[in-house]
């Protein structure tokens, strides 16, 4: 066993899996895990688990793994995260626990998230269930949103005891859950439906269907209905588009749509009748991992796909693990590339999209160096399909509907990093809502912490 190099995780073959909406990484089996497992240094001060969003305490469910005690390492692990299934498929560890990891310095870090996954699998597949929470104490908390944020929220205060509802506008629970993260990445029912149903297990109560600021208001649900505070968690699903002639053709997609068409309506499948017009060629702006999302969606369902992105390769903000999938698959990358017209048939439909070349300038304020566009380098990229994945907004109908809830000039809801507590006495917010769209990890710390918030203020109140 070398140390110093991680256990290979077994994955489709790309060839095969570009085909099929089958998950692409296969995960550890318990052999392979133990061995990853042993490669953990077991720090005292450990670096990975300040940087967890969430703060699963690393090193005590990795020994538990070591020791093939995988039920207890469960166990530790639900002490902090009620969907560690999820996180251990969609977390960019890389970048947080992995990325502080020591056994990084000399070589490559721990594998943490694919042994989250394993033990989470685990679980799961041996009817292993989280423990029940404290005896009820009858204060009742409503939650708005069933994504991330929101189902860590609720499983939380479930813990503590608290009466938790959450109220859901799709006519499924899980939020981005399921309808922006492709069953290649998340599988829906054996994974997503499976983590909720552990924290509905815990007494949580989930309403679908409801459309908070139409059906109910935040106002009615504490004064009507006796929820004696309110989290918000509704995330950012208005998308952004880039304002450039020709966006409203037929054939122009927002990524949301595509991947909600896909995801929640199945329209990948024969079987649900719910279609969408896949393209022949398909060109997919934008960098992030929903672009990769889109675009591998996209070649699926038997498109020809382009990801047109006005940076380098160093500056795409995907994970490393989705660009270099994407490639294996097939998809090609246009870099330093920006789209400047969609052009449109006498049938109203996208024929092509109009670009020009970029180099990169100066940094901006975030660090990276701005796209600057070289002229007379214009060119057209052959499509019939445009997916637009510029990033997302929240939905103003909450914050509209409310009476004394600050929002911020992106019509981001202003909340306490620390705690989630809002500008209005007893409404807490976190997740995409409060910082426009990010990570399931980063909506999860903050549905952590609004938890916390919530307890302590009701404890005071």
């Amino acid at each position: 066993m070398d140390v110093l190099k991680k256990v290979p995780v077994r994955e489709q073959d790309p060839k095969v899996r570009a085909t099929n909406f089958d998950e692409v990484c296969l995960g550890y089996n318990k052999d392979e895990a133990v061995e990853e497992a042993n490669r953990c240094l077991g720090c005292q001060n450990a670096q990975c688990v300040k940087a967890c969003p969430v703060s699963i305490d690393i090193p005590g469910f990795i020994k538990e793994v070591k020791e093939g005690n995988f039920e207890e390492a469960g166990y530790v692990i639900g002490k902090s995260s009620s969907l560690p299934a999820i996180c251990g498929r969609v977390c960019p560890q890389e970048t947080q626990c992995e990325g502080k990891c020591i056994r990084g310095i000399k070589g490559e870090a721990v594998s943490i998230g694919k042994l989250e996954r394993f033990v989470a699998d685990y679980a799961r597949q041996n009817g292993i269930k989280p423990k029940k929470p404290e005896a009820s104490n009858g204060r009742k908390v409503a939650i708005i949103g069933s994504g991330p944020a929101g189902l860590t929220c609720a499983g939380d205060l479930a813990k503590l005891g608290y009466d938790v509802t959450i109220f859901e506008a799709l006519h499924e629970a899980g939020g981005v859950l399921v309808y922006g993260i492709p069953e290649f990445r998340l599988p829906k029912d054996e994974v997503v439906k499976k983590e909720i149903e552990n924290v509905k297990s815990l007494g949580v109560k989930i309403e679908t269907d409801v459309v908070v600021g139409k059906s109910v208001t935040v106002d009615d649900l504490m004064e009507k209905e006796g929820f004696e505070a309110v989290f918000i968690g509704s995330g950012a699903g208005l998308p952004r588009f880039m304002g450039i002639p020709g966006e409203t053709a037929s054939g122009v997609y927002s990524a949301n749509e595509y991947l909600t068409r896909s995801n929640l309506m199945k329209a990948f499948r024969d079987d649900y009748d719910t279609p969408i017009n896949p393209g022949k060629k398909v060109a997919v702006v934008g960098g992030g991992n929903v672009a990769m999302d889109a675009a591998r969606t996209a070649l699926r369902l038997g498109a020809e796909v382009h990801i047109v992105y006005r940076r380098s390769e160093e500056e795409l903000p995907a994970r490393v693990e989705e660009v270099h999938h994407a490639k294996e698959e097939g998809i090609q990358f246009d870099l330093l590339t920006n789209p400047t017209k969609i052009l449109v048939d006498d049938n109203g439909w996208v024929c092509g999209m109009e670009c020009i070349r970029m180099e990169l300038g100066e940094p901006d304020e975030s660090g990276r160096r701005s796209p600057v566009e070289i002229p007379g380098s214009e060119f057209t990229i052959e499509c019939d399909t445009v997916i637009m994945s510029l990033g997302t907004s929240p939905n103003p109908l909450i914050s509209s509907t409310t009476k004394g809830l600050e929002v911020n000039r992106r019509k981001c809801i202003v909340a306490s990093e620390e705690n989630g507590a809002t500008s209005k006495e007893g409404v807490f917010a976190g997740g995409d809502a409060v910082t426009g769209a990010a990570t399931v990890i980063l909506a999860m710390g903050a549905g952590k912490a609004a938890a916390e918030g919530i307890h302590n203020y009701l404890s005071n109140k």
